[in-house]
């Protein structure tokens, strides 16, 4: 059974796909092109959705690419029968006329999915939001394009995750435990990056690149449905938040980011952060993720998750019964947390209603503000 958490804003969301086919070359098949799918979630009226359907939450392509490459325990023949297989919101629902809100493009993490975030995008979207959500063909467990192709995970992404991956692993658990100031512990993991780790940071390269080419879509195509007039917010899961951070510093066009958890994978060392920022993370993974608050002129938010796992931050937090791999947080109350730290963060910096976002600290999460350390 999925413990779907309704959407907490004034409106309710619908839900299309689109994809862009055979955008560039390949890199990880040469004399392949690579295709781009991505789902978007809009907020609709709540009188509109009478008599709709809600759109499905996982294909049968998903569930199987779940099963494979994260071992999750997804019976989808039952999933279909119990009709449990349903996300709170409505596909092809009608848009309201003559309104357009403002965008948050979203990446899932490595050997993730499109829709592995869906119960947070969707409350983000019923706050006045249009949020696209991107698919990374060959980087997530399945990958379906809308006309129906699947894109089956590259599984040598995890062996070439870390090179070689012994000496790596026992690096990167020295790290997560490292004491010094967060420019030391910076400087350590980009060095350990810049050795064990080509691979990942090649592939937030390529995931900035098909950021890039889903916004270029959504300015020709969606232009409707979307108000580019105050820029753009980045955001991500994992290696997706990392591509989120890099949006932020090397493209003008992004005007504030948030990240769940993603360790800073990528080319950033020396660069300066110019927009606000939100790091989200968990108690354990908290000491790699230093480099989000050093170099950076605008405000950086921490927020720290007590009894949390990285893997769920995504929506396998209400697939699964909490334990000491998933953390011993209540689901709804990871969610409704989580939740509220990226409305906050982006009422404030992408609508910009408010002069600063306002976070409290509870039993579940504490945040830290981090005032610019550049100018």
């Amino acid at each position: 059974m999925i413990n779907r958490p309704l959407p907490t804003g004034e409106y309710a969301v619908g839900t299309f796909t689109f994809t862009i086919f055979n955008d560039r070359d390949e890199v990880l098949f040469p004399g392949t092109k690579r295709s781009i799918p991505a789902r978007v979630y809009y907020p609709i009226n709540k009188e509109s959705v009478e008599g709709l359907s809600k759109a499905r939450y996982l294909s049968k392509a998903i569930a199987d690419g779940l099963r494979k490459v994260m071992h999750a325990p997804i019976d989808y023949e039952k999933l279909e029968a119990s009709g449990d297989n349903v996300s709170e919101c409505y596909e092809n629902a009608p848009r309201i006329e003559g309104m357009k809100f403002p965008p948050v493009l979203f990446s899932h993490g490595l050997s993730s999915y499109v829709e592995a975030n869906s119960f947070l995008l969707i409350d983000i979207a019923s706050h006045g939001y249009v949020v696209i959500s991107i698919g990374h063909p060959h980087d997530g467990s399945n990958t379906v394009l809308s006309d129906g192709t699947t894109v089956p995970f590259y599984k040598m992404i995890m062996k070439k995750q870390y090179e070689p991956f012994l000496p790596a692993a026992m690096k990167i658990l020295k790290l997560s435990k490292a004491k010094g100031t967060e420019r030391e512990i910076s400087d350590k993991f980009d060095a350990f990056q810049k050795k064990y780790s080509n691979m990942i940071r090649g592939r937030v390269q390529e995931w900035k690149k098909d950021t890039i080419s889903v916004v270029k879509y959504a300015k020709e195509n969606l232009s409707d449905l979307i108000d580019f007039d105050n820029g753009i917010a980045a955001a991500g899961h994992s290696l997706g938040g990392a591509t989120a951070y890099e949006l932020c510093l090397d493209n003008d066009e992004f005007v504030c980011g948030a990240n769940l958890d993603g360790a800073p994978f990528g080319d950033n060392a020396g660069k300066i952060l110019r927009k606000p920022f939100l790091q989200i993370c968990c108690k354990a993974n908290a000491p790699v993720e230093a480099r989000f608050f050093v170099d950076h002129t605008k405000p950086v938010y921490k927020a720290v998750f007590e009894k949390m796992q990285h893997a769920f931050f995504s929506d396998m937090k209400h697939m699964m019964k909490p334990s000491f791999i998933s953390g011993k947080l209540d689901p709804d109350v990871m969610h409704k947390n989580c939740c509220k730290l990226h409305v906050d963060f982006f009422d404030a910096y992408l609508k910009k209603t408010k002069d600063h976002p306002v976070f409290e600290n509870n039993e579940a999460v504490t945040v830290t503000e981090y005032a610019p350390d550049v100018s």
